[in-house]
């Protein structure tokens, strides 16, 4: 595949939960792409959509969300028409992906090595001494030591970022041309964050792996990412290069997320900055903006009309004040 042309795309889409309180839009008109070797940053307050997006990608959505609308391609294959089997024999060989948890992400009653092997065996035609080999030299690449006396360890003999890198090894083991991290180092201490990062970071280099990573961490991003999204309450608020977004930020929600970070220059006994209020109920959505109840530059139009992504030399933003004239 071409470097210029998209690995993954992602055109308007929608996952709704249906539930007893109704039909509830969890995800709207949400678009990205990412292409081989890029790194995409998805941020947002919980309740953003963050995850169910992932979750659609990998044909992992649970019941009752379903995805409503909108499609998803992966190097041209329609994913939201594959089979369950389709999708199985895809997981992990074409996409892989690294949930939050370290320690419930792996079976707490078979041995590393066990796990690994069974999941090689899944997605390629090798002996189980071909499967054990190529775990073993995953885990190495991982940077973890003692690698083949790792392979017969429960997952609780082992620190939790020790189990992340596990689950990185087993990320990387098919190859995949896109990884899906959500929250990777959320259960880990800041030391072992920076190991996990820098580990991704120099996969991605060896293996040309495109990443799309799921964070509430903005150092992240900024040190990871070459474009970022970001999520309010199911659609995106603002879309582009990062240090772009960075430098600039042209979405309220942008500069409050920003604006909340500690900085070095301030001082201990200034506050931190917060966001007031918090992301709304999915089935009490304000009439107009979805931001609008907590922005300071909301006004009347904000309340009552809902705006649309418009492009701003080359970033997308969800906002009336960049709206065309007329629009």
């Amino acid at each position: 595949m071409s470097e210029n042309k998209e690995l993954l795309e992602v055109k308007d889409l929608g996952i709704t939960f249906f539930t007893d309180r109704g039909a509830l839009p969890a995800v709207q008109e949400v678009s990205f792409s990412i292409k081989p070797g890029e790194t995409l940053g998805v941020v947002g307050e919980s309740g953003s959509g963050k995850s169910q997006e992932a979750y659609s990608i990998m044909g992992l959505l649970q019941s009752p969300g379903k995805v409503t609308g909108g499609s998803i391609t992966f190097e041209g294959q329609d994913m939201l028409s594959k089979t369950k089997d389709e999708m199985i024999a895809f997981r992990g060989k074409e996409v892989a992906m690294i949930f939050q948890n370290p320690m419930t992400s792996l079976d707490p009653v078979f041995k590393i090595g066990h796990q690994m092997v069974e999941m090689i065996r899944e997605h390629e035609k090798v002996s189980k001494k071909e499967a054990w080999n190529k775990a073993v030299e995953a885990l190495k690449l991982v940077g973890i030591p003692e690698a083949e006396k790792r392979m017969d360890a429960y997952p609780h003999e082992l620190s939790g970022g020790m189990c992340q890198r596990v689950i990185i090894a087993m990320a990387v083991c098919g190859h995949p041309k896109l990884i899906i991290a959500d929250e990777p180092t959320t259960a880990l201490d800041v030391t072992v964050q920076a190991q996990v990062l820098e580990l991704l970071k120099d996969l991605q280099k060896k293996l040309n792996t495109a990443i799309l990573l799921i964070t509430h961490n903005l150092g992240v991003v900024w040190e990871m990412c070459d474009t970022i999204m970001v999520m309010y309450a199911g659609k995106e608020m603002e879309y582009g290069d990062v240090r772009s977004i960075f430098k600039d930020p042209l979405h309220p929600y942008t500069r409050g997320l920003l604006k909340s970070i500690p900085r070095l220059d301030q001082s201990s006994d200034d506050p931190l900055f917060n966001i007031p209020g918090s992301v709304p109920d999915l089935s009490e959505m304000p009439k107009g903006c979805r931001f609008c109840t907590r922005c300071p530059e909301a006004d009347k139009r904000c309340r009552e009309q809902e705006p649309g992504l418009y492009d701003v030399n080359g970033r997308q933003v969800r906002c009336w004040k960049y709206a065309p004239e007329g629009g």
